[in-house]
């Protein structure tokens, strides 16, 4: 199996991974996979299912071996559908590794290349764009003040160490508090070079 070049988009709930994943994957050379879009795309009466909603509807995180077992069937999906080219295109991850043991069980699949932290010094900033989101998406898990602030709590206790799992020199911060444009911009400042030199046949690593 390929190992990934990837890179992950870092930061709280509502920071805006999903916005920039989501533009940067409409762009060639880029493949953006949610783990939280992975996991709500399973049927719920299934017994993955029930287990995935059991946790998310109390802004629980999903068992690690669960979230990555999941992760890794969808991936294997897309590069046999060929919507994923491991040789071709950079992986955008967003929501995973949410824990440090994820990012230790995810190294047998990925060769993390850049980490996009994208930062907001204003939690409450985050809380009202997740209630914005919850309405527009009519998501359970931001329905509520109390879930909204448990995520958070759960961020900063067991997602934030993630950073410290991997070496400084690939963590990019930028600020997420701007417009969308302006950090679309940052980030592919960052990207392009790399997603460049995965075009190289000397990039290509396998295991």
């Amino acid at each position: 199996m390929c190992s990934f070049q990837s890179v992950l988009l870092f930061g709280a709930p509502g920071a805006g991974k999903g916005t920039q994943g989501k533009i940067l994957g409409q762009t060639p050379g880029f493949f953006h996979c949610a783990s939280g879009d992975v996991l709500r795309s399973i049927e719920r009466d299934s017994k993955d299912g029930g287990l995935v909603e059991t946790y998310s509807s109390r802004g629980e995180l999903v068992p690690d071996e669960v979230t990555v077992r999941l992760w890794a069937k969808a991936m294997k999906a897309w590069v046999r559908e060929d919507h994923y080219r491991p040789t071709r295109d950079l992986l955008l991850l967003d929501g995973i590794p949410r824990t440090v043991q994820q990012a230790h069980i995810l190294e047998q699949h990925i060769q993390v290349q850049r980490i996009i932290y994208l930062t907001c010094k204003n939690p409450q900033e985050i809380i009202e764009r997740l209630r914005r989101r919850a309405a527009k998406e009519n998501r359970s898990d931001d329905a509520t003040e109390t879930i909204i602030r448990h995520r958070w709590d759960v961020y900063e206790n067991q997602t934030a160490p993630v950073l410290k799992y991997y070496p400084k020199n690939l963590i990019i911060e930028i600020d997420a508090a701007r417009s969308p444009g302006q950090v679309l911009r940052d980030i592919l400042e960052a990207l392009v070079p790399l997603q460049e030199s995965l075009r190289q046949p000397s990039s290509h690593t396998t295991t």
